[in-house]
């Protein structure tokens, strides 16, 4: 029985170390963890660049197997520390931690492999939990929520954007023709999107003074356009009344986070949490 509890102690521990950043063991795991995919990333660049993995390919090489390794016990480690190992085997870090470690070992069998190592940047998303932005997620949430209320009004006014589009499309190819580069109503009104949203590719230009000023209707329009979709967001963010501190526990047994403040247990499942 004592050995038991000893186990589950060892395994609750490890849990805190390496899926929590409240602790200070726990924000040192995670930080030498950025260091490493970080030298990971930057040693698989460096490979690509022809001149310098001539120099120094066994450098890197090993570099990137001792990487390769670390990343195959912390891949062992965190399968080891939660009550329910598929939870994260087939959650979303689970598997770009799993995509990240492999290309390595796969580099034996399939050349040119290694290079999809470069998935670990994807793992980078773990910096949010360093950096203990946790306590922002209840804004985050927020701005979801807000945009989730004003997803019609959104909708609107897209499709409204969209008929000014073809009408401006149209009108320019009228006045322009296809002696100024606008050939048919389609290209057109491609034309009047890359304008109205203030790309500008210059591969077409009007050049008539008419489709000139049309044009220059349109690039100011295409200001006033802008601060639309942001003015309805932040009405809707404005009217939202989530106001909830929330830590960076996981729960050992689902492994959700974004648990409140001195939570005893998962919201998620109900397990007790560290």
């Amino acid at each position: 029985m004592e050995d038991l509890k000893k186990n589950q102690d060892w395994k609750s521990k490890l849990h805190e170390i390496i899926y929590e950043a409240d602790t200070p063991e726990g924000k040192l795991f995670d930080v030498v963890l950025l260091v490493a995919i970080i030298a990971s990333i930057l040693l698989v660049m460096l490979e690509s660049v022809e001149s310098f993995d001539a120099k120094y390919h066994s450098f890197i090489d090993i570099g990137e197997w001792v990487i390769t390794i670390l990343f195959s016990i912390e891949y062992l480690l965190r399968i080891i520390s939660i009550k329910k190992p598929t939870k994260y085997i087939f959650s979303f870090f689970g598997i770009i931690d799993f995509l990240s470690t492999v290309p390595k070992y796969l580099s034996f069998v399939m050349v040119g492999s290694h290079s999809l190592v470069a998935l670990r940047a994807l793992r980078l998303l773990r910096v949010f939990r360093i950096l203990k932005l946790a306590r922002y997620t209840g804004a985050s949430e927020k701005l979801i929520l807000a945009m989730k209320a004003s997803k019609a009004k959104i909708a609107v006014f897209l499709f409204f954007v969209v008929i000014v589009c073809v009408i401006l499309g149209t009108i320019m190819y009228m006045v322009e023709g296809a002696e100024n580069g606008f050939t048919n109503i389609p290209k057109s009104i491609y034309w009047a999107i890359v304008t109205l949203t203030t790309v500008g590719f210059g591969d077409i230009a009007p050049q008539t003074p008419l489709g000139q000023l049309i044009a220059s209707i349109i690039m100011i329009l295409g200001y006033a356009i802008i601060a639309i979709p942001t003015g309805i967001v932040s009405s809707e963010l404005t009217k939202s009344t989530l106001h909830e501190d929330i830590n960076t526990q996981s729960c050992p047994t689902c492994l959700k986070d974004n648990h409140k403040k001195n939570s005893g247990f998962c919201y998620n499942c109900g397990s007790a949490l560290n």
